[in-house]
């Protein structure tokens, strides 16, 4: 029985341990692929302008699609409560006043958390000619978001942004630590909700 605890525990020691990894590892890995679009994780939207985090993962964007790393991007993210626009409505009026064409603009603007993000994204693309992806976010977001939209069945790759407007080690430790805890919560319910989705 102690052998059993034992196993139990350095089981546990090191799932927790590789999740922590995974997102230090994933927050400086920019794979170089060329894709046929960027998902950009919605951030907030202030009066109708993107947050300086929304900014952020918006010029990354723009960057790859400058360089032809991409061929679309693709906003995501509602409108909250009394602001002007939806968060992927105000970063398209930001892309299209940066040199982005409109045409090369597709917007999810119902979701409300990076789950829904990446559901309604994918939701948006079935049918269309855009089969892989780069998610563009803040570094400390990476590794639960490429998580995600992979069991959704998605061919993606990370992309963070280069700046963040978390800087210091203040922003960033409470940043990481709720990561940390919600990719745990993510991948230990992640077999129910695949059992859930079989039988419905």
């Amino acid at each position: 029985m102690k052998k059993i605890r034992k196993l139990l525990l350095l089981a546990i020691t090191i799932f927790i341990a590789y999740s922590g990894l995974s997102i230090l590892y994933y927050s400086i890995r920019h794979d170089q692929e060329k894709v046929d679009a960027a998902i950009v994780l919605g951030a907030a939207a202030w009066n109708g302008k993107p947050s300086p985090v929304l900014k952020g993962r918006i010029d990354h964007a723009i960057s790859l699609y400058k360089e032809g790393m991409v061929d679309k991007i693709i906003f995501t993210g509602g409108k909250a409560e009394g602001e002007k626009l939806a968060e992927s409505e105000a970063s398209e009026v930001y892309a299209v006043s940066q040199g982005v064409k409109e045409e090369d603009i597709l917007i999810e603007n119902k979701s409300r958390i990076t789950e829904e993000n990446l559901i309604y994204t994918a939701d948006l693309v079935a049918g269309k000619d855009l089969k892989t992806f780069v998610l563009v976010s803040d570094p400390l977001h990476m590794s639960r978001s490429l998580f995600m939209a992979k069991e959704l069945g998605m061919e993606v790759y990370s992309s963070p942004t280069p700046t963040s407007a978390y800087k210091s080690w203040k922003t960033q430790l409470p940043f990481f630590l709720k990561e940390w805890v919600y990719l745990m919560g993510y991948q230990v319910t992640a077999p129910f909700r695949e059992i859930e989705t079989k039988s419905s």
